[in-house]
């Protein structure tokens, strides 16, 4: 590793010296640090490793909400904290079992998971690894990762320096940035990198467990009301008998449209007698129309 250090600073002193060769943006005047007080501070960053540990763990346990206020208690316990918690469950099938004419029995099968997101203090993540699987029943999967950021951190660390330093010179007057828009985006630059080892760091004091869990599927019975509207027809012998005086009903109603129309059935028969007459007493005619 220190092997990799020493050559990523010899870059960074090349690419320095470029830049002062070139001229392009800024106009150099005097640069007051040495390559070996940049090779002093990487010795001293490389003195504190930066790792980042993540875990990750499914299981199955008998009560998925009890667990989840046992995980909780452990995190307290630990100076941890709870980031995500969400508990889910889905209904696998049901079933209606008739009771009465208005109420059944519906039994329902559904299944429980829960997914957190804990971040625990690194010191202890092992440990809180170990009391998580004992709360469950039987690990399905438990995993663990160790990412080294160390040098991403020293890189970052020292572009900082390297910008901090050419602000410092442009406030002194001993360097000229031509474009004030240049001078923002340096500011804005060093800010990004301040914030990324700022995370780098806390990802290394503080480690991040995803937790996946669930329970064997749960049977639950309720007795509801029926919502089979056909379920509440009256029987058939009232029905009978609703049926019979619905009938009479609609006869007396037509008998009394008939009575509403009687002068229209009067003048209609009357009509058709003189049809009658009239075709009587001239055959020969309705004989030669029909021929």
């Amino acid at each position: 590793m220190k092997t990799k250090i020493v050559m990523l600073l010899l870059a960074v002193g090349f690419l320095l010296g470029a830049c002062k060769g070139s001229g392009s943006s800024y106009e150099a005047i005097n640069n007051g640090r040495n390559a070996d007080s940049a090779r002093t501070d990487s010795a001293n960053l490389t003195a504190q490793s930066k790792l980042v540990k993540t875990a990750d763990m499914r299981f199955k346990t008998k009560n998925v909400q009890q667990t989840a206020e046992n995980i909780t208690a452990l995190t307290v316990k630990y100076k941890g904290m709870v980031m995500h918690h969400q508990m889910q469950s889905d209904i696998q099938g049901s079933q209606n079992f008739r009771i009465s004419d208005d109420s059944v029995n519906r039994v329902s099968a559904f299944n429980t998971t829960a997914d957190m997101t804990i971040k625990i203090p690194s010191d202890h993540l092992e440990d809180f690894m170990s009391q998580v699987a004992h709360i469950g029943m039987y690990v399905i999967l438990r995993k663990m990762d160790i990412e080294d950021k160390s040098l991403d951190f020293l890189s970052s660390k020292l572009k900082l320096d390297n910008r901090q330093e050419l602000v410092d010179q442009q406030k002194k007057g001993k360097v000229v940035i031509k474009n004030p828009v240049n001078v923002m985006l340096l500011k804005d630059d060093m800010v990004d990198g301040q914030i990324g080892n700022l995370k780098i760091n806390d990802d290394v004091k503080y480690s991040t467990i995803t937790l996946s869990f669930y329970q064997s599927n749960t049977i639950i019975q309720e007795h509801i009301a029926n919502d089979d509207p056909s379920a509440y027809q009256l029987p058939f012998l009232s029905r009978l008998v609703s049926a019979l005086a619905y009938g009479w009903h609609l006869f007396v109603e037509l008998i009394l449209v008939l009575a509403n129309l009687w002068v229209f059935i009067l003048a209609g028969l009357g009509i058709w007698m003189l049809f009658r007459f009239y075709k009587r007493k001239n055959p020969a005619l309705f004989g030669a129309i029909k021929s």
